[in-house]
């Protein structure tokens, strides 16, 4: 399957023409490939600089550029300790020359060295993996608080699905489709992650037991995650645990949601549940499904975030009595809508009837394995889980 043109690469090329662009994302998620296809599509002359390369490390800090360029991408110029400073001079001086897009696989938002904000200078964008949505290269329309829409073509979207669910949403293991590609690119990616990307920015001693927390992440997947246990697995303090587990977050290794509280429901406080941006390191079905359909729905929610503006966000109900709805999408904290995942039950989720009582949830989603489902039940709209993703980015 040959895919030039990312979901973003539109929005990204539209604003350049008025700011600098950065572009975070994990590693080998196809940043650097979008940022290329952007820049040949749109301009004449671009010039490429990668901080892990000697030579334009030297061309970086002289500000030796082409004298035609008109786009100037900067690849992991995070790790360069005085980058925000750097690229705030580069940009008041010389924005009326030239282009500027930065891409990093950690995340930039937070990695801003010293110096003067940035603010009102960028936007920024975080690219996903592929997903079924745009595997099938559907361009669906939202309207926020109205209900999702799903395209009725459907030759091919389950092999998608289930490509995607067996090699990850990253470009190579999901092209290749190969097993041992993917063995191999797994673990030459997480190799790389924690020996090069974390130690080029972070102070860690003791690499070796970032990756053991690494090995044990991929089980707390899908439940109320703690710090507590895997603090005394790794018998560090509290304090070094959350660093650790902030700094993996913050190289897109997994991401956190968090409960979405509210005085009607007796709702828990704090604690997070835990999702890895690379489901296929997560070895139990169950999880790994929940985990697919967690990072489809982060990808939708950081998509109208990112292009649109929207105070908008990814989290799940939970109660002290113990019942759960696995996520919920609201939009300046008021509910959009909620989503089950099940493996084969189609009979409802009474959870979703109990906090839709309590919290008016205007739309209520349960998506299930099996094949060619799409029923109303009261209020929950049951779906094949293919479906009901290719309704999203």
């Amino acid at each position: 399957m040959d895919i030039k043109q990312r979901y973003l690469d539109t929005c990204i090329a539209a604003d350049l023409k008025k700011k600098m662009v950065f572009l975070g994302g994990p590693r080998q998620v196809g940043k650097t490939t979008s940022a290329l296809n952007i820049g040949e599509s749109n301009y004449h002359n671009v010039s490429y600089l990668n901080w892990d390369d000697r030579d334009d490390q030297k061309n970086i800090i002289a500000r030796t550029f082409g004298a035609e360029t008109d786009l100037i991408i900067f690849d992991e110029l995070h790790k360069y300790q005085k980058w925000k400073n750097y690229i705030k001079g580069l940009y008041d001086k010389q924005q009326k020359n030239f282009h500027i897009l930065v891409t990093g696989s950690a995340r930039l938002d937070l990695y801003r060295r010293g110096g003067d904000s940035l603010m009102g200078r960028y936007h920024y964008y975080r690219l996903h993996p592929f997903s079924v949505a745009e595997l099938m290269q559907t361009k669906n329309r939202f309207t926020i608080h109205a209900a999702l829409t799903f395209p009725k073509q459907k030759n091919g979207r389950k092999n998608l699905y289930t490509n995607l669910l067996r090699f990850s949403g990253f470009p190579e293991p999901l092209f290749n489709q190969n097993e041992r590609t993917h063995r191999r690119w797994q673990k030459e990616r997480l190799e790389r992650l924690l020996r090069e990307d974390v130690r080029d920015v972070e102070y860690i001693k003791q690499i070796s037991s970032l990756e053991i927390l690494t090995q044990l992440l991929p089980d707390k997947v899908g439940s109320v995650f703690s710090l507590n246990s895997l603090q005394e697995d790794l018998q560090v303090s509290y304090n070094t645990m959350a660093r650790w587990v902030d700094i993996l977050e913050n190289f897109y290794y997994h991401f956190r949601i968090r409960p979405w509280t509210n005085t009607k429901i007796r709702s828990l406080k704090k604690e997070p549940k835990l999702y890895l941006w690379d489901w296929t390191e997560v070895n139990d079905h169950g999880a790994r499904l929940e985990n697919l359909v967690a990072s489809h729905l982060l990808k939708f929610v950081h998509f109208l975030e990112d292009t649109e503006g929207y105070r908008i966000e990814l989290q799940y109900l939970r109660d002290r009595d113990g019942r759960e709805v696995d996520f919920i999408v609201t939009v300046d904290n008021k509910p959009w809508f909620a989503v089950e995942v099940k493996n084969h039950t189609i009979t409802p989720s009474k959870h979703l009837f109990y906090f839709c009582e309590r919290i008016h949830i205007p739309y209520l989603y349960q998506v299930v394995e099996k094949e060619n489902i799409d029923i109303m039940a009261n209020q929950v709209r049951i779906m094949s889980v293919d479906k009901f993703l290719s309704g999203l980015v």
